[in-house]
């Protein structure tokens, strides 16, 4: 691993990660070198490096992942270090080695550290002799399917199958039964050859109900080790973390320091330098395992920074320049409490699938929420006007949130929550809302299987109060006034007669009810005032006097019959209106009642993408009767499979692609012959 002092830092990352690194860069006098695909020409990492060299086409395998072109990239820029951010190279032994024949150094651990913690398998036989708790498992080089099979037999159901050279979730299964392992064996050893480049698995006891606590750990080249104390990572989807925490909850002082100790034995124990993530499970009883070290800084890192008060990028960075770690392990304190939501740029209500498209707008309004800009951190690698590609992870951002406890710390981020906006693309921040407003994360009721477990709360249909109703009724009406641009009443559309009340009728609707035929009217009647808007709103049987003020920012304020209440209130092309207080979002769609378009449904005769994707397998033959429901083919988009299923009962006539084909969201994907 080389050691030396430089003044030109290359990222060879995107998105959030890269932006991240270069704020500290920059901070400290560096210059910044991004890197960039094809399809991250006009990326934002590009837009603030110091220069930009393109590395080749959108596929991150004729990209990201060229050792020889980021190493040439970094020649030519004069860039004495690289840092890998996570995901791509960050973990990649190989490359660490090429660097260090280049005469570059890498912020980063050294190669052989990587590739002890890189096999799974041989990582668990090296914390086992090191005299760390492991979880019963099968880590042997031995592949064979039968031989796995046995195995997971031997351990007993539920199983974890994991990929060996894995992380991030990919290539990782849980197994409920032997009837359902070769399936889940298969579509593991699927996904890692795809992520990874290599199908090895090992299997793990599946505990039915732990939390997953990491600790952070640093090491110099010195002979110094830390940790900076553990996070909560339990809340989580798919096994990829989506509300991370720091401190973690009920933890106590002696806990706190067994595990940081264990961890860094697992540290040391491999030659450590640098930035270093310790994975355990945390069973009820007190009792923790190791799961595995991530030999990189890892995408929960603010929750840590905001509770020391480190910068650890910083502290990667020093490091790599061969000084000292910045502090010892005595200087290190807790301060408050912090939470990370991760916004992803998919659909949870569609099965989380991905989501692409241009991002209309984006922001975070601080101002219009009375966030504290000290206590509120957005973490992001996207602008309004910039692409969400489908050939990279959805991530789009990270809300990172700090405050004096762990009440306080919450209360905060379901404030910034509803601060956040993000048009153009469908995303996973109502959602993340849900979460963190939820009773039993409220009570710090935390395991692996949250989300499953509360799965019926979280995804429940929204039931509309009468107040919600109003309040986007009265967005609607502001929206028909700034559209009358002339003074002249026969130009205005707001509901102007001569010597009568102003009156309009809208419908309003649930946005997921495409015909409005669940859609409430709402019937306005009033005259509006010189200083603001004024209503009567007849809702069913209700009449209400209500207002709406514009505040600062997105933040308006709505007043029916005398109870004043502060939201975030979005209009979404010119129709949909986004409603959000730190309870939660409220979504309806407005429109003048008599342009409601009640339409007609057709048949199910096609079957389309919902995403774009790869197709990976076709699970069915032409000619094939089928029932609804029943598996019909596997897509890959942005790293991870998505089963397709019959939409009814029916007959497949034909495919349109085979597997290997690249398709479109829309397209059509196979179509069923005529029902008879």
């Amino acid at each position: 691993m080389s050691l030396s002092r430089f003044d030109t830092l290359l990222v060879a990352n995107r998105g959030e990660i890269a932006c991240r690194v270069m704020r500290t860069a920059r901070a400290m006098g560096l210059r910044t070198v991004a890197v960039y695909s094809d399809a991250d020409a006009n990326a934002r990492h590009v837009r603030e490096a110091d220069e930009a060299v393109r590395l080749g086409p959108a596929a991150a395998r004729d990209s990201y992942l060229k050792v020889e072109a980021v190493i040439e990239a970094a020649r030519r820029t004069g860039a004495g270090a690289i840092h890998p951010g996570y995901g791509f190279l960050s973990e990649n032994g190989p490359f660490v080695e090429a660097l260090d024949a280049a005469g570059i150094t890498f912020v980063g651990p050294p190669a052989s550290a990587i590739a002890a913690m890189g096999d799974k398998s041989a990582a668990k036989a090296r914390m086992q002799a090191a005299g760390v708790p492991l979880v019963p498992g099968y880590h042997g080089h031995d592949q064979d399917d039968a031989l796995l099979k046995a195995e997971a037999d031997k351990i007993g159901y539920p199983v974890l199958l994991k990929a060996s050279a894995g992380g991030g979730g990919k290539g990782m299964r849980v197994v409920e039964s032997a009837e359902g392992f070769q399936a889940a064996l298969d579509g593991c050893r699927r996904e890692s050859r795809a992520a990874f480049g290599d199908d090895r698995m090992l299997i793990e006891k599946y505990l039915t109900q732990p939390r997953h606590v990491e600790v952070q750990v640093f090491c110099d080249s010195h002979g110094g080790a830390v940790y900076l104390f553990e996070r909560d990572c339990s809340v989580q989807r798919r096994h990829q973390k989506v509300l991370e925490e720091a401190p973690a909850p009920g933890m106590t002082a002696s806990l706190r320091r067994e595990m940081g100790e264990a961890a860094v034995r697992a540290a040391k124990e491999i030659g450590y330098v640098g930035a270093g993530t310790v994975e355990f499970l945390l069973d009820a009883d007190g009792s923790f395992f190791f799961m595995e070290m991530n030999t990189r800084l890892q995408v929960e890192h603010p929750v840590t920074e905001m509770i020391t008060g480190q910068d650890l990028v910083e502290w990667q960075l020093r490091v790599a320049m061969g000084e000292q770690l910045p502090l010892a392990q005595d200087e290190l304190t807790i301060s408050g409490h912090s939470f990370e939501a991760r916004l992803y740029a998919e659909d949870p209500a569609q099965d989380f699938l991905p989501a692409t498209g241009r991002l209309t707008r984006f922001t975070l309004d601080l101002a219009g929420a009375g966030l504290d800009a000290d206590k509120v951190r957005l973490d992001s690698g996207v602008e309004s006007g910039d692409v969400v590609s489908m050939h990279y992870d959805p991530m789009l951002a990270k809300l990172i949130v700090h405050g004096g406890d762990r009440d306080q710390a919450l209360a905060t981020l379901n404030r910034a929550l509803a601060a956040l906006d993000v048009q153009g693309v469908v995303t996973n921040r109502g959602f993340l809302q849900r979460l963190a407003g939820h009773p039993a994360f409220k009570a710090c009721e935390l395991d692996t299987r949250f989300i499953e477990r509360h799965e019926a709360s979280l995804f429940a249909p929204q039931a509309y109060r009468v107040e919600e109703y109003a309040g986007a009724a009265l967005i609607g009406l502001d929206q028909l006034a700034r559209e009358c641009e002339s003074r002249s009443p026969w130009d205005r559309h707001d509901g102007f007669r001569l010597n009568a009340p102003h009156t309009i009728r809208l419908a309003l609707g649930d946005p997921a009810d495409a015909n409005d035929s669940e859609a409430t009217p709402v019937v306005v009647e009033g005259r509006r005032e010189s200083d603001a808007d004024a209503w009567q709103l007849t809702i069913g049987d209700q009449t209400l006097s209500a207002r709406l003020e514009r505040l600062a920012g997105d933040a308006v304020a709505v007043t029916l019959n005398g109870h004043r209440r502060r939201l975030q209130a979005r209009l979404v092309d010119d129709s949909l209106v986004v409603m959000a207080d730190p309870q939660r979002e409220t979504r309806l769609h407005w429109r003048r009642i008599d342009g409601i378009d009640h339409g007609h449904h057709e048949a199910e005769s096609t079957l389309t993408a919902p995403m774009h994707g790869t197709v990976v397998a076709l699970l069915v033959e032409p000619g094939q009767a089928v029932e609804k429901g029943m598996p019909l083919m596997v897509m890959e988009a942005m790293k991870m499979e998505h089963t397709l299923t019959a939409p009814a009962d029916g007959q497949v006539a034909s495919f349109h692609f085979a597997a290997g084909d690249t398709v479109g969201q829309g397209d059509v994907l196979l179509e069923f012959a005529a029902q008879e």
